[in-house]
């Protein structure tokens, strides 16, 4: 049988040590398999052989609850679960994205204004970062692109699969037509840039910039077009713990009223300022302003903005404690902050609900677990979803089988940080 070039490629052992670093050791072999299989789905797909094949990651937010839309302070990793494609350039000027178990997507070069009927649909997305690219002078006209797709970030559990979907076209696009000239800001920029004004979600930048540059980063948004991104590289596995990420069983379906009231209320104290956002608002001109801020805006509102003002110190401190090898101190704040979105932002238990609390149990369920070893807090918007936890690894086998005997088989995800965003694999 005659090897492809790309399937002789990845049975080297230079391809499997870069899928160790990238994935880790326990899921070198499933990621050495997948790229395999993606190279198959994109011959019976397409009738050819693909030319390269790219990676685009998961995230997880680590500090930083609810503070990147009042242009605060965030960490946030990517995660060794991704979205793998074998792709090819092709000469039809058409782009063809086939993700497994799905239709192919089709988006013309010279169509790429937004459509309101793909509001909300990967098609938007795919569509809204070829306009981006070709706009910011990736050469797209009379160019095309087969790619096939297949999935390891669970839709719908916190980790920005959407994210890490709009990295990956533009990596790919950027890396076969673009001469790779896009830095991974940039490519985080016009990701944010197709959910916004394709997709239809007025999301803030994180999830993109966790994606696109990799590793761990703190991120401070004070100028939200020219975000300051720091990269860390701590290692969990020799601080001796796991990163897990819970799925309550709870979904965000419904939920956007309890979100927008969080952007909501926090504008009211804002506005009470001529402010747009609070990191606008000096701290102590807040705390001066309580009085009138509670008839203003209310008293939710008012324990809001003292969660964000408390957050954003804390992801500096946060940094600080992971730069200098501090892990106790780092879980320490991770409690705080789990405590605080509890408490003040209140973004656990949607409002009203008495009978279904499902992320409240989660973090409780962990928290018994743990007994006061490692850390547990809601991960990303709330109200449902995920929590998140550090566990130490002694206990990791113990932690998995007792959540999971509660929340349900596979619910608990066992990650890794991975070291690099998006990249061109082979």
């Amino acid at each position: 049988m005659v090897h492809s070039h790309l399937e002789t490629e990845i049975e080297t052992p230079a391809f499997t040590a870069a899928l160790t670093r990238l994935y880790g050791p326990q899921k070198t072999a499933e990621t050495h398999d997948r790229c395999k299989a993606v190279l198959e789905g994109f011959r019976k797909t397409f009738g050819g052989e693909a030319q390269a094949l790219f990676s685009a990651p998961g995230r997880t937010e680590i500090g930083g609850n609810h503070t990147d839309h009042q242009h605060g302070r965030v960490l946030a990793a990517a995660v060794n679960l991704d979205i793998l494609a074998a792709a090819s350039p092709n000469e039809s000027g058409v782009l063809r994205i086939k993700s497994q178990g799905y239709p192919v997507i089709t988006v013309d070069v010279r169509e790429l204004d937004a459509r309101p009927g793909e509001v909300g649909t990967s098609a938007a997305l795919l569509r809204g970062v070829a306009n981006r690219m070709a706009a910011m002078g990736c050469p797209l006209q009379g160019r095309g692109l087969d790619a096939y797709l297949t999935s390891t970030v669970p839709g719908g559990s916190g980790l920005s699969s959407s994210a890490a979907f709009e990295v990956l076209i533009g990596t790919m696009l950027n890396e076969l037509f673009g001469s790779g000239r896009r830095t991974p800001v940039e490519l985080a920029q016009i990701g944010q840039y197709a959910e916004n004004q394709y997709f239809g979600k007025p999301c803030g930048l994180m999830d993109q910039l966790a994606s696109s540059v990799g590793g761990v980063i703190a991120v401070d948004f004070a100028d939200i077009n020219a975000p300051e991104v720091t990269q860390l590289s701590p290692d969990l596995h020799a601080a001796g713990y796991a990163l897990c990420i819970l799925n309550s069983g709870a979904g965000h379906e419904d939920l956007t009223g309890e979100y927008a009231a969080i952007t909501d209320e926090l504008g009211a104290v804002c506005r009470y300022f001529g402010k747009k956002t609070l990191r606008e608002v000096p701290e102590e001109d807040f705390l001066a302003a309580l009085p009138q801020l509670r008839a203003a805006a209310g008293d939710r509102a008012v324990n809001r903005a003292f969660h964000v003002y408390a957050e954003n110190r804390r992801v500096q401190a946060e940094e600080q404690a992971l730069r200098s090898g501090d892990f106790d101190r780092f879980l320490s704040l991770v409690r705080e902050s789990g405590r605080s979105s509890a408490m003040f932002l209140q973004n656990i238990i949607p409002t009203g609900q008495t009978t279904s609390q499902e992320l409240m149990v989660t973090i409780a369920l962990c928290e018994s677990i743990l007994a006061g070893r490692g850390a547990v807090r809601v991960h990303g918007g709330g109200f449902g979803g995920t929590a998140q936890a550090f566990v130490p690894l002694a206990l990791l086998d113990h932690f998995k089988k007792q959540t999971e005997a509660v929340l349900g088989k596979g619910s608990c995800h066992v990650l890794s940080i991975r070291p690099a965003g998006g990249i061109r694999l082979g």
